[in-house]
């Protein structure tokens, strides 16, 4: 199957309703964007796990030093993804809400889904 049309034909009421309802998705797009890094990823996901982690154990997680680990994590915060509390001598991060949550456990079942799809379809 091609995957273009093999004619044109625009439905005018289809794209006046798409139009109507479209939003600004830059804050959307930079939310993933600061997830396409698989160090951040990770660190997201490590969080998914522990609901809270320091840093010093992050940097272990993800096996780099505790200033890189900061940086990715400062990252995070400043895009709203993560939050951050010192407990002492410590930084604790965690993930700010429900939502990154659940966008990160559902990116992560869909990926593996397309890989299960994936070892189906060439078996």
């Amino acid at each position: 199957m091609r995957e273009l049309c093999e004619v044109t034909k625009v439905h005018p009421e289809v794209v006046e309703n798409v139009q109507n309802h479209m939003t600004d998705l830059v804050e959307v797009a930079n939310l993933f964007k600061a997830l396409a890094d698989e160090t951040r990823l990770n660190i997201a996901y490590a969080l998914t796990i522990e609901e809270e982690m320091c840093v010093c154990d992050i940097a272990a997680v993800i096996g780099s030093s505790t200033a890189t680990a900061s940086h990715h994590l400062r990252y995070l915060k400043d895009r709203g993804l993560a939050k951050s509390v010192r407990k002492g001598k410590q930084v604790y991060y965690s993930l700010s809400d429900s939502h990154v949550y659940q966008l990160v456990t559902v990116a992560h079942e869909h990926a593996k889904e397309g890989v299960e799809d994936a070892k189906d379809i060439s078996s």
